[in-house]
């Protein structure tokens, strides 16, 4: 069964790195306002029909997204002289390029899915994936892709590149199989668009449908004595809920029902498309609760039902190869190793930069963090300013994967992408979320590009202090401050209550960096205040919603992006680009061992970078923790808070000082245990 667990925005002095230490512990809470369902074409796009109309009216209920060229794959056949060229190329490619003629690509999706690009990584590369199945396409090496899907932990917006890139690898003519162990709906939205699609007889089957869910520590901090003090700006703002309620808020649930609908329906028009089938009768499959592969069959959801080595075992058949002899295959690894250039993808005159930006926005790098952990914003301007003075790019697409972080940086890296605008054409390509400071880079950009489900905007302010005056009593510790200044205790008196005229400065402090915010998005999207207000107030959006509104100018993946970036640098559409990799991580030994695997130590460091960060900052972030929809089956969710109120007898001061720090202004935690479910989308959900 799958789930949906929906990210928050907030401003707080805790990066989103600190909060996600392991991928059990996991943040929520989303406010969305305005919704529509939609309709799949022919083509297997997806595309509005009608607006659920919630209050908003205004210029923004429409788009023209026809004004964009649409960035399509066309795959081309190569000319006599481009065969011969490619077959010098492969004469002379490195001996870690070369592999046997007639080989299988095998790619084996599983786990967390990074939009990096870099090498000697566990988690697997967006880019790299793409651009093996685009490579593959040209490649007269590779016959076809075995494409083995596992338990998948990413954004929609990750998602639906791949299913795209699966789409137009098939209009090369070769051939892509699908093999899928554990079936949820995340591995089966891909693994739908293959040619072929094959399951063990013991396949994990889990078509059940989508929940939400969240979780509320009001009652557990009143418990053990600590104050929630939330400023929060804006009805649907319901970040600081998580640590004040004990249960759902009418806002919040009305939000959270319109997105699961949303992301349902839309799940239900590409799978009914994709297998020829009425939405309908999709849906009664997925509310019989069904757990057999061999429905699956019977209904024609999958081909067959295969272990792994029968399905190579008919790929080697399919291909004439005799049975004493193996399949050739080639892996994903070494398949990436392959050089654009080495298939005659690359070595155009006109070049396009591309820049990747990854993870939670920090000012500068702290102890113990790899760059490609988070956005740098020291790094990224520099490189910024090294495009603005080069004259061999002639456009910058900057792809965009983050919720945000330090809002003095977004703002930093807003002026310098406006200042390369004004240079050279700019497109801002947005992955599986792009909200508050990540929205905030993007919109300095001349056009900005999201997926369907790409979760934008949140253009907004929580901000928050925690008073632990009654914990501190109950353990008997006793915290004094001297101070010289009428609100100097602002932000490190945690032992009491905010006074009036410093929760007064509190509310003034986040209401002028809303205003800054929301004006300098009117101002960057050519929009009136009123007309961004009524998009504004923390509100996330779908790409196609905020498309609506005028956040976003079109609807699509990088290869759109780089279409819109070649138009306005006046580079004829069908003329070929290079494409420049500038974020392409160097990894250091450092970081190759930790991707070998998590130690104590690095745990340990982890803990002392947090306290470290927690305790001297008090910076103001703009932050949306992203929507992220995951398995249920075999997850275990920590809430990192309820186990440390299980150390409060064992240990009195770790659990003041972790908590303490752990929920400074302002946290969100995400639990395995449910406090309200919204009703689930098929009867199979809980």
């Amino acid at each position: 069964m799958s789930k949906l667990l929906l990210y928050s925005r907030r401003f707080s002095s805790l990066s989103h790195d600190q909060l996600l230490l392991t991928p059990k512990f996991r943040p929520f809470t989303l406010n969305i306002l305005h919704f529509r369902t939609f309709s799949a074409d022919v083509n297997g796009e997806t595309k509005a029909e009608t607006a659920r109309s919630m209050g908003y009216e205004g210029e923004g209920t429409g788009y023209n997204d026809s004004k964009y060229p649409s960035g399509e794959f066309v795959f081309k056949q190569r000319s006599a002289r481009e065969e011969f060229l490619l077959k010098t190329r492969l004469f002379f490619a490195l001996p870690w390029e070369r592999f046997e003629k007639g080989s299988v690509l095998k790619m084996i999706l599983r786990g967390e899915i990074s939009d990096q690009l870099k090498s000697f990584s566990r988690a697997l590369s967006l880019p790299q994936i793409c651009q093996n199945f685009e490579k593959a396409a040209y490649d007269p090496r590779v016959v076809g892709i075995y494409l083995h899907i596992d338990t998948l932990n990413c954004g929609w917006g990750k998602l639906e590149e791949i299913r795209r890139h699966i789409l137009n690898f098939k209009k090369s003519g070769k051939f892509i199989t699908g093999y899928v162990p554990a079936c949820g709906v995340k591995e089966y939205y891909i693994g739908c668009a293959c040619d072929e699609l094959y399951a063990p007889p013991s396949a994990y089957v889990g078509l059940y449908g989508l929940l939400v869910q969240a979780s509320f520590l009001g009652g557990v901090l009143e418990k053990v004595g600590i104050e929630a003090q939330v400023e929060r700006i804006g009805k649907y703002k319901t970040l600081g809920d998580q640590l004040t309620r004990k249960s759902m808020s009418d806002e919040n649930r009305e939000m959270l029902t319109a997105l699961l609908d949303n992301m349902y329906s839309n799940w239900l028009d590409k799978i009914s498309l994709a297998k020829g089938k009425k939405k309908e009768d999709i849906e009664n499959f997925i509310n019989e609760g069904v757990y057999q592969v061999e429905r699956m069959k019977e209904e024609g959801l999958i081909t067959d039902i295969k272990y792994d080595d029968e399905v190579m075992c008919l790929l080697r058949k399919r291909l004439g190869i005799p049975n004493t002899k193996r399949l050739p295959t080639v892996g994903y690894r070494k398949y990436s190793s392959v050089r654009r250039w080495t298939l005659g993808l690359t070595g155009y005159e006109d070049q396009i930069a591309i820049i990747r930006a990854s993870g939670s926005i920090s000012r500068t790098q702290g102890r113990f963090r790899t760059p490609s952990s988070r956005i740098i914003a020291e790094q990224f301007i520099e490189k910024i300013r090294s495009i603005r003075v080069s004259k061999k790019y002639k456009a910058v697409v900057i792809r965009i994967d983050s919720p945000g972080g330090d809002a003095l940086a977004s703002d930093l890296m807003w002026r310098e992408i406006k200042l390369l605008a004004a240079t050279k054409p700019v497109i801002a390509s947005l992955s599986d979320v792009a909200a508050s400071g990540g929205y905030y880079m993007a919109m300095a950009a001349d056009a900005i590009v999201a997926e369907h489900l790409t979760l934008t905007g949140s253009i907004g302010v929580v901000t928050g202090k925690i008073n632990l005056g009654k914990l501190y009593e109950h353990i008997g510790f006793n915290k004094e401050i001297i101070s010289r200044g009428r609100y100097a205790e602002l932000a490190a008196a945690e032992h009491r209550p905010l006074r009036a005229d410093e929760a007064e400065l509190f509310a003034k402090r986040a209401q002028d960096m809303y205003k800054h915010f929301r004006d300098k998005a009117a101002f960057s999207r050519s929009m009136s205040v009123d007309k961004m207000e009524q998009a504004a107030q923390g509100r996330v959006w779908t790409g196609h919603d905020a498309a609506s509104l005028g956040l976003v100018d079109a609807i699509g993946g990088l290869a759109r992006a780089v279409a819109i970036a070649k138009q306005k640098a006046n580079i004829p559409l069908e003329k070929q680009v290079t494409l420049v990799e500038l974020s392409r991580m160097s990894s250091s030994p450092l970081e190759i061992l930790r991707d070998m695997g998590n130690t104590f130590v690095e745990a340990d460091e982890a803990v002392k970078d947090l306290i470290h960060e927690t305790t001297s900052s008090d910076a103001i972030q703009a932050r949306m923790d992203g929507i992220l929809f995951e398995k249920l089956e075999g997850a275990t969710y920590t809430n990192s808070a309820l186990a440390l109120v299980l150390l409060w007898r064992g240990n009195h001061l770790l659990l003041m000082q972790h908590i303490g720090l752990l929920l400074l202004p302002p946290v969100t935690i995400f639990g395995k245990k449910e406090i309200e479910v919204i009703p689930g989308r098929g009867n199979g959900c809980r």
